[in-house]
């Protein structure tokens, strides 16, 4: 095999690696949907996924790279705004919108976290605003109503809002995480990030609750197994194949393959949970699917 068949082969794999990261993220709803069963709240789940993932992340740059893993006292709020804004807050609204409606609209609603980059970056970056941008804006504006319209009672305005909310958010680390990335690398701000933001939920989801539950639940090993499962498929591994996979796929290619996450929430959801997607919502998600492409697309041509 010669160095242009391996250099394809790099590239291969890299990609089969952020789609792998894709799916288990898409499998956030699964976990969601068990956890509830055992009486945790949203709040709580978001917890224990920020949690093990922080913990995983934490033995990993310790055995690793210990030297890497110190950081300027003054970098601390911005590791923590990184961790509150991008990842504590977009997982709760998140989480709670799985609970309230379709795993299918409560992960596109998310997935407009690039189209709030794009508004955030035209905002505090100043960068251009272009017809391209312009229809991606309105194909996800479009997405958005017939989402929110359709789907009967999968459907409420509080979900819909938390949704939109946890697009926000998600963007919100996308902008914060630049920041960071010029002074540290992804890992260390990765470890960090998932850190505060756990640190954070640990003092907001009453600690004392998860003690009742966790001591008086009859299926208590079920409740350990899919917690840890929790952290460690859709936040741990995804996290890190993902960024092994940007080292031979561009950023641009990988955000397009990436999409394949709320499609395979939406298999999920008709799949495990019957979950009804209407026709309207399938155009919805097209439209969101369409304008992510559409500025993916914009980025790789520049």
């Amino acid at each position: 095999m010669n160095d242009r068949d391996k250099g394809k082969v790099k590239k291969s794999g890299g990609s089969i690696l952020v789609i792998m990261a894709g799916i288990l993220w898409a499998t956030m709803g699964i976990f969601v949907r068990q956890l509830t069963g055992y009486g945790l709240t949203a709040i709580q789940i978001s917890t224990l996924r920020l949690t093990v993932a922080a913990m995983g992340y934490i033995v990993i740059m310790l055995i690793k790279y210990p030297v890497e893993f110190r950081i300027s006292w003054k970098d601390i709020p911005l590791f923590i705004s990184l961790g509150v804004c991008g990842l504590a807050i977009v997982t709760c609204t998140n989480f709670t919108a799985i609970q309230m409606m379709s795993m299918s609209t409560a992960s596109i609603l998310m997935y407009t976290s690039p189209i709030w980059v794009m508004l955030m970056s035209i905002v505090f970056f100043h960068e251009k605003v272009t017809k391209r941008k312009l229809a991606a804006l309105s194909m996800a504006f479009l997405g958005c109503i017939l989402v929110s319209g359709s789907g009967g009672g999968l459907v409420t305005p509080s979900g819909i809002l938390l949704g939109i909310i946890s697009g926000i958010s998600y963007g919100s680390y996308s902008i914060i995480g630049t920041i960071a990335l010029r002074k540290y690398p992804p890992l260390v701000v990765t470890t960090y990030s998932f850190l505060f933001a756990a640190i954070a939920m640990c003092i907001i989801s009453r600690p004392s609750e998860f003690v009742v539950i966790f001591t008086t639940s009859p299926g208590r090993p079920g409740l350990l197994a899919w917690s840890v499962a929790l952290g460690v498929v859709t936040a741990l591994v995804p996290h890190l194949i993902y960024t092994i996979g940007l080292k031979t796929t561009p950023a641009s290619k990988a955000a397009i393959l990436a999409t394949i996450e709320p499609m395979m929430t939406t298999l999920f959801g008709a799949v495990l949970y019957s979950e009804p997607l209407t026709m309207g919502a399938a155009l919805g998600i097209l439209c969101i699917l369409g304008a992510v492409m559409i500025l993916n697309l914009s980025v790789s041509e520049k």
